[in-house]
Formats: structure tokens, C-alpha cells, sequence
């Protein structure tokens, strides 16, 4: 529960009564009480309205783990049973963010990892093939190459869920998304 949400009940308000003490909406409330973070003059006058300091409205990061990456996560490890089915650890971790409307900056990254791993899955596993012919090596680069590129993932799947759970953030951060 949102400390504002907690200090409005403390008060007795409704979210009706703290918005239009504040000057904003009732559905600006509704988000920030799910969530979202006040910023400006709705941060300020959340504070004043409700007697709290800005410093207050700082949630604690245990707190913020356990709910704000629970999508996050299964978007993370919706990729693992599916990493010898390289499209498919992309298409299902795509169609869960989207149907669950968790379109936001750290899931994006993971599906951007996974189309990047295929990518480059793909490249490695096709430069096995050539130089298994290449330099008559036998089917067990390609085996061995099968197995390396799928233990990767795994690991960085699996990594990245540990880095969630810890910090509260990925492990591999791409700064930047294809999405």
C-alpha cells in the first residue's frame, strides 16, 4: 500500500476529497495510489495537503521490489522454458507484456535482450555450420555451439531475475530499447 494511500486513510479522505484538496483529479490520485510517482506541483501539494514531508512520499526499496517487478519477472523468465525455441522467447514474453498492458522501460529491455540473443544466436550457430564444413570439425561443433548458446541465455535469464529480486533492476541494462 502507497504511503499516501495510507495517510489519506489515516485522515479519513477519500481520493475525491484529497484531489480536490490538491487542485488535480481524482484519477491522478487513483494512479499515484497505484503507483505512479508524483511530480511538480502534484508532489507538492500532496505534501501540504496530507502534512507529510517529500521525503516522506519515498517508498522503501524492498517495498517497491515485491510489487512493482512481479510482471517484470514473469516477463523475464516467460523466456526460459523457450530458449531452444529461440522466436518463441520473444513472441511470449511480447504477448504477455502486451496483454498485461506492462508496456514499460525495464520490460522492454528484457525482450529487446531476447531479439538481440536470437540475433546473435543465430549468427554464432550458422558460423559453427560454415566452419564445421570449413575445417571438417564434425556435428559435434554444432552440438557444442547448440548447447554453449542456450546456457547463456539461461544464465542471463536467470541472472537477471536474481538482480530483480536484490536491486530491483537488470542485471544486463541495455539502456536503450527496439520496442
Amino acid at each position: 500500500m502507497s504511503k499516501i494511500k495510507e495517510k489519506r486513510e489515516e485522515l479519513n479522505i477519500t481520493q475525491e476529497q484529497l484531489a480536490e484538496k490538491c487542485g488535480v483529479s481524482t484519477r491522478t490520485i487513483q494512479r499515484i495510489e497505484a503507483g505512479a510517482e508524483p511530480k511538480g506541483h502534484t508532489l507538492n501539494a500532496l505534501t501540504k495537503a496530507l502534512g507529510l514531508e517529500v521525503s516522506d512520499l519515498k517508498e522503501s526499496p524492498s517495498v517497491m521490489v515485491h510489487s512493482d517487478h512481479t510482471w517484470l519477472k514473469i516477463i523475464n523468465f516467460s523466456s526460459l522454458p523457450l530458449t531452444v525455441l529461440p522466436p518463441l522467447n520473444i513472441v511470449v514474453p511480447l504477448i504477455i507484456m502486451f496483454a498485461k498492458k506492462e508496456v514499460n522501460r525495464m520490460n522492454k529491455q528484457v525482450v529487446t535482450l531476447q531479439i538481440f540473443w536470437t540475433i546473435g544466436a543465430f549468427i554464432l550457430f550458422m558460423l559453427a555450420s560454415f566452419m564445421k564444413n570449413w575445417f571438417d570439425l564434425g556435428n559435434k561443433l554444432i552440438l557444442v555451439t547448440m548447447i554453449v548458446l542456450v546456457l547463456s541465455n539461461v544464465f542471463v535469464i536467470l541472472r537477471n531475475s536474481f538482480e530483480i529480486d536484490k536491486r530491483g533492476k537488470l542485471y544486463v541494462d541495455l539502456n536503450f530499447s527496439i520496442i
